[in-house]
């Protein structure tokens, strides 16, 4: 391909420099996939330049700000000179100034929102929302949040050229509380970091992975058995609903929650530490992410309790690793997970405990539910998402 026939795409990158999980990982898996095609030039926008460990996932150490890819180029763009009005004010409306400066020609909003006056200024746009929760449950939300959030959206769903959801559910969401008629919102799922190919059971660990793993196992004194659960520890993702569970399940069975902590975390540890359960919850903090596939290769198995999520690539990423899943009925879980995972009601704290004992090691069956879980996540894994929003990319210039 002719050098003057690549495209220049903006992608907002301020989750990728920020966020280890969620929306972070979601860019940079996306960013380093678009990176491989050829014809792009990728223009990473963040107010600021965030973590070197994320943005080393994207681009080598040796070359923080521009790198060559097989597509083009990708690089990091920041704020120019002093901004005034602050690094929000300049994502909102003073970044469209310097799209223009540096002729992007599409530009992406990877975590549900776009910048104030892209239409104006003649840049297409794609918006990908990953959930709507903050509409559908704004009981978890400061009301602030609630209203700001809203905005973003309805913002969104006005300046856009295309929208894009990560999941039906979520696409469901989008069409009733947006207003949008289906056939105006695109699915693409989204696909699993490839962190999780080189650990998984087809692999089997050896030489230096296996030093790893047991590195990991030492390093964070991991119990001899535990069930894992993985994301940020707030009320939504009702980690507590596990620990309750432990009551019903073998006493050498520990739980390992892996993510962020908010005041919830508090609340999980001391019904834990009231009712005896001390010794067997542990809580992981600040987890580097390539720490985390032995994490789940040392585990028996994964259970992911939330209320509600738009999608919820941990169960992905826990089957990939060989591990039977547990999850909790009510949005989008079953949709990640298939028909051969559990699913429980959100409070049902025997059902959950029946549920992971049935796929506990030596359970019957446990080997074939895994089996023909990982053949259902195929169907994420080969979706090929950076070539179809690379082919929208151009498609949205042809027209």
């Amino acid at each position: 391909m002719k050098i003057e026939d690549y495209i220049t795409i903006g992608l907002d990158a301020k989750r990728i420099v920020r966020n280890a999980t969620g929306l972070g990982s979601y860019g940079r898996t996306l960013v380093r996939d678009l990176a491989a095609i050829d014809g792009l030039n990728l223009r990473l926008y963040a107010p600021d330049a965030g973590r070197d460990d994320l943005r080393n996932q994207v681009v080598g150490e040796q070359e923080q700000e521009s790198a060559s890819t097989k597509g083009g180029s990708l690089t990091f763009c920041y704020p120019e000179g002093w901004q005034p009005l602050g690094k929000s004010y300049w994502r909102s409306r003073g970044m469209v100034s310097q799209l223009v400066k540096d002729g992007v020609q599409v530009y992406h909003g990877l975590s549900g929102e776009l910048p104030i006056g892209l239409q104006k200024a003649g840049i297409r746009s794609v918006v990908t929302i990953h959930d709507l929760i903050f509409m559908r449950h704004p009981e978890w939300y400061g009301g602030a949040d609630v209203k700001i959030y809203t905005q973003k959206f309805r913002h969104a769903l006005q300046e856009a050229d295309r929208i894009v959801a990560i999941s039906e559910c979520t696409r469901r969401d989008i069409c009733e509380l947006g207003d949008v008629e289906p056939e105006k919102v695109e699915l693409i799922y989204q696909s699993c970091s490839t962190r999780f190919s080189s650990m998984s059971t087809e692999t089997a660990p050896d030489g230096m992975m296996m030093k790893l793993i047991w590195y990991v196992h030492d390093h964070y004194d991991l119990p001899d058995r535990y069930i894992l659960s993985v994301g940020t520890i707030e009320k939504r993702k009702n980690a507590l609903l596990a620990v309750k569970a432990l009551h019903h399940l073998p006493d050498d069975l520990s739980l390992v929650l892996v993510g962020h902590a908010t005041d919830y975390a508090e609340e999980v540890w001391q019904y834990a530490l009231e009712n005896g359960l001390g010794g067997r919850v542990m809580m992981l903090h600040n987890v580097p992410d390539d720490h985390l596939p032995a994490i789940y290769r040392l585990a028996e198995a994964f259970v992911y309790l939330s209320r509600y999520e738009g999608f919820g690539i941990p169960i992905i990423e826990a089957i990939r690793m060989g591990l039977p899943v547990v999850a909790s009925t009510g949005s989008c879980l079953e949709e990640a997970g298939g028909p051969h995972s559990l699913y429980v009601n959100p409070d049902d704290e025997r059902a959950m405990a029946a549920a992971v004992t049935s796929v506990l090691c030596n359970a019957p069956g446990r080997e074939q539910r895994i089996e023909q879980s990982q053949k259902y996540i195929q169907r994420f894994e080969n979706t090929g998402a950076a070539q179809k929003f690379a082919d929208l990319y151009h498609e949205l210039l042809s027209h």
